[in-house]
């Protein structure tokens, strides 16, 4: 569940930046494009929203990308149901805004 709600907001991004034209295979290009293109005022979303998906040593290590990470490739059997249902439901919320952001011309 964590590695669909991450992939769900990342290729979410990557859905912005096909609407402007650009192409990316690297999740931190994809995340910091997008992030430029909030500070241009090309898009209109909430940097907070993408710093939910980026990893960065700021941030908890419990971020979307790092769950993810943790869920697809570690050990773990157990998890915290109280950090995977936040993870879905911010998930749920910023696709939620991206699907506005690409609904505008």
């Amino acid at each position: 569940m964590g590695s669909q709600a991450y992939y769900a907001m990342y290729h979410g991004l990557l859905a912005i930046l096909y609407k402007f034209g650009y192409e990316s295979k690297n999740h931190e290009c994809t995340i910091s494009t997008v992030e430029y293109l909030i500070e241009i005022k090309k898009i209109e979303l909430d940097l907070m929203d993408v710093a939910f998906i980026r990893t960065t040593e700021q941030m908890k290590p419990k971020d979307a990308k790092s769950l993810r990470e943790e869920f697809q490739y570690g050990t773990k059997t157990d998890v915290n149901k109280e950090l995977l249902n936040n993870l879905v439901m911010g998930a749920k919320e910023i696709v939620e805004k991206i699907e506005i952001v690409l609904g505008k011309d």
